[in-house]
């Protein structure tokens, strides 16, 4: 099987389930987060809460649909409900947590890891790492040339969303960098011309980054 999955196991039953597990990993993920990151604050309001579960649920189903029983799906799995945590965090705070960063990260290297081990290419993975490395440093650089643009939590979130990228291939990798880039100019556009912000750092660039990266993976075969 290969990395593009098998669409044919991709049947409504499965889809539904996957979808399913979004929505009960959702709250589930909101309760940890609060519970070990004080800093991120307690729970948030149920709206909130319905919103981030419905929103996983979706992510998750269509990665089912996308992906069927592909050995890789448990990791798009973990980018749905973990990735959609981090996009509300940033949203509301302007802040990435590194545990949750480094959660995304390694978590996702042990599922590819997994899905290599059981029939995988081996240079699916390589990409994958050299992938992250390349979408880190790239941020990296352009942090220290416009701070203003980027933070540092954006540059670390760069690496595990080069894994992602890195592992479906270069063109999606190259896409999706420029993609996360291309939807945060249209939400900062969006948001000053409707004066909630007067400033372009007051946009959060994480959920483009995330967006950007679950739609190239869904949409660029």
């Amino acid at each position: 099987m290969t990395i593009w999955g098998n669409a044919a196991t991709a049947g409504p039953l499965f889809v539904a389930l996957l979808g399913l597990m979004g929505l009960i990993l959702s709250p589930l993920a909101e309760l940890l987060i609060a519970m070990l990151l004080p800093r991120v604050g307690p729970l948030p309001a149920m709206r909130v809460r319905i919103t981030t579960a419905v929103i996983t649920g979706v992510i998750c189903a269509a990665f089912a649909f996308r992906f069927g029983a592909d050995l890789a799906l448990p990791a798009f799995a973990l980018l749905a409900v973990l990735g959609v945590q981090l996009a509300r965090i940033d949203v509301l705070l302007h802040l990435l947590p590194n545990p949750l960063v480094l959660s995304l990260l390694t978590g996702g290297l042990a599922c590819l890891l997994a899905a290599t081990f059981g029939g995988q290419p081996l240079i699916s993975l390589v990409r994958a790492l050299t992938g992250a490395a390349v979408l880190f440093v790239t941020y990296l650089i352009l942090a220290l040339i416009s701070p203003a643009s980027l933070g540092m939590g954006d540059v670390k979130l760069a690496a595990p969303i080069g894994l992602y990228l890195g592992y479906l291939g270069w063109t999606q990798l190259l896409y999706g960098g420029l993609l996360g880039f291309i939807l945060n100019g249209v939400v900062t556009v969006l948001v000053v011309a409707q004066k909630r912000r007067d400033r372009k750092a007051e946009v959060a660039h994480g959920p483009s980054m995330l967006g950007a990266a679950a739609g190239v993976a869904l949409f660029l075969f």
